[in-house]
């Protein structure tokens, strides 16, 4: 929300047909085009006319940019202290230390250097955008720290996280990482030495394909493949890795060689808005794809869509808002909260 008027999908916009008009004249289709590609269909029937009626003063009549330079979006007092802030966090600086030790760097390798098709890779944390990447490395680059964070680890508890969460701060942990990374990106394989539930240590080769984060868990967790079956391996667990030198295998994870798309569920329940209870679900569903409808006066019926693999921790998650909701559909999941309700009831779990 603090962003939300600085960096709009009408402000991308209209920054983007600006851009173009200081460069090029720009006529009504190509305002159009970038209208739709940045913000929403309707839009166009607000933004276009006052940029070419002159309301807003942005566009000369030749349909050239009023402005001298391209516009840029300049860091804000509220950006910096948040920028300070989240750094705080030793999640975020994982995705910012980009460098490599020297015993991991990569060799020469014919096979895992050859041209792969470029496919979109995911890494499912807190959702950071390209943009705030930019940002967070340029807050950090020009130094301007000296301004109070806007908040700090002490404002807020958690109550709902497991204790035994992955170590953050450990060098070793953070350079396996930052390894995983970059071959995500690059797409090459992982020679992983690793310790399993049981204690036993292995070595497991790996294709990565993206990194997974649990909420709950507090850990990440690397999916990807090899030869044709699935490989899942906690970050935590990993003792060490180093890039694959091995014999050649397949370099694109697809369905055939062991990464299976994955199925995508939804659960339906009513939501009775006691102690702001719509508010705390959205929150806690806020990385979720969902839908809320308005029934009658404090109801509401909200529709979340879920991996599959997550299911049993989506069970645990609606529990824990009580008698507040009610699962109505689809009727397997409503058998796996009567299940889970049973066996708590007879300490079980």
């Amino acid at each position: 929300m603090i962003f939300s008027e600085l960096y709009s999908a009408y402000y991308n916009a209209v920054a983007a047909i600006l851009k173009e008009a200081a460069e090029n004249k720009i006529d009504s289709s190509r305002i159009r085009d970038i209208i739709e590609k940045y913000a929403f269909g309707e839009s166009v029937l607000n933004i276009e006319p006052a940029l070419k009626e002159g309301r807003w003063s942005l566009l000369k009549p030749n349909g050239t940019s009023v402005l001298e330079k391209t516009p840029t979006m300049p860091l804000t007092k509220v950006e910096k202290q948040w920028l300070k802030a989240i750094s705080m966090d030793p999640r975020v600086s994982l995705f910012l230390q980009k460098e490599i030790p020297d015993d991991k760097k990569l060799t020469t390798d014919s096979f895992v250097e050859q041209e792969i098709s470029n496919t979109d890779k995911k890494t499912n944390i807190d959702n950071s955008s390209k943009l705030k990447v930019q940002k967070i490395n340029g807050f950090w680059k020009d130094n301007r720290n000296d301004l109070p964070p806007l908040f700090t680890p002490s404002d807020y508890e958690l109550f709902d996280r497991y204790l035994d969460g992955d170590d953050y701060t450990d060098e070793n942990y953070r350079s396996n990482f930052r390894l995983i990374l970059d071959a995500i990106k690059n797409h090459y394989p992982l020679s992983i030495y690793m310790e399993n539930r049981t204690g036993k240590r292995m070595r497991q080769s790996v294709l990565p394909d993206h990194l997974e984060y649990s909420e709950k868990d507090d850990k990440f967790r690397l999916i990807g493949a090899w030869k044709k079956s699935r490989v899942i391996i906690n970050l935590g667990r990993i003792l060490n890795c180093r890039r694959y030198t091995g014999p050649k295998e397949p370099l694109k994870v697809t369905e055939e060689n062991g990464l299976k798309k994955a199925i995508s569920k939804k659960v339906v329940f009513e939501l009775d808005d006691r102690r702001n209870a719509l508010e705390r679900v959205l929150l806690h569903f806020a990385h979720f794809e969902k839908q809320a409808e308005h029934i009658e006066d404090r109801k509401y019926k909200v529709t979340v869509i879920y991996d599959k693999d997550d299911e049993t921790e989506m069970v645990i998650r609606l529990l824990s808002f009580g008698p507040m909701v009610k699962v109505v559909s689809p009727e397997s999941f409503v058998d796996l909260i009567k299940k889970r309700l049973l066996d708590q009831k007879s300490c079980g779990l």
